[in-house]
């Protein structure tokens, strides 16, 4: 589905926006020469020649896990709960998205993220833990149902059993704290003799 939406700027946001757009441009038509001079075309080849310092956008990620990582676990420490992630292991290749969302998920640092949860959370001292994410989407958090035609589109999920409707991965989210909750339960729950 396509939107058309007409936007309204101000002045001062016009202004904002044209400058943005001409600095662009500007930054384009910079690295459109030095692909000419170097005859190099391909994208990650050609950031080695035209980015000033190489590793800027690797340095931005890790900052941004970094910020992401310390919310979770402050909110997780301060509200006195665990937090529960999935096992993100072969996500690439388990997921099926469309180009430009695969565009997304190939160029963001899980692996870096999950790191950084877990070492922040172990000096937090947060409990962690890792689910297996399998059947989240599909299984409703209220009854449990669990049935493919439950997701009828890539955000809606409608339990054929009980009638719940809801957002996706917010219902997915739930699934995951539930089996984290479980998950950390069976680990510090005591031995019977």
């Amino acid at each position: 589905m396509v939107v058309q939406v007409k936007l309204l700027p101000t002045p001062e946001q016009a202004a904002a926006l044209e400058a943005t757009l001409r600095a662009c441009n500007a930054a384009a038509s910079d690295v459109a020469v030095i692909a000419r001079e170097i005859d190099c075309y391909r994208n990650y080849d050609l950031r080695r020649h035209a980015y000033h310092r190489r590793r800027k956008e690797t340095r931005h990620t890790a900052n941004i896990n970094h910020a992401i990582a310390k919310s979770i676990v402050t909110e997780a420490a301060r509200t006195g709960r665990g937090i529960a992630v999935e096992k993100l292991t072969g996500i690439r290749d388990r997921v099926r998205l469309r180009k430009p969302q695969r565009v997304t998920l190939h160029s963001w640092a899980f692996h870096q993220l999950g790191a950084f949860l877990i070492y922040k959370a172990r000096r937090a001292g947060v409990p962690l833990v890792e689910v297996d994410p399998r059947y989240t989407s599909q299984t409703c958090a209220a009854c449990g149902h669990r049935d493919k035609r439950n997701r009828p589109n890539q955000e809606t999920f409608h339990c054929r059993s009980c009638g719940v409707v809801a957002h996706a991965d917010h219902n997915a989210a739930r699934n995951i704290a539930s089996r984290g909750v479980a998950s950390w339960g069976a680990v510090n729950r005591p031995h019977a003799a």
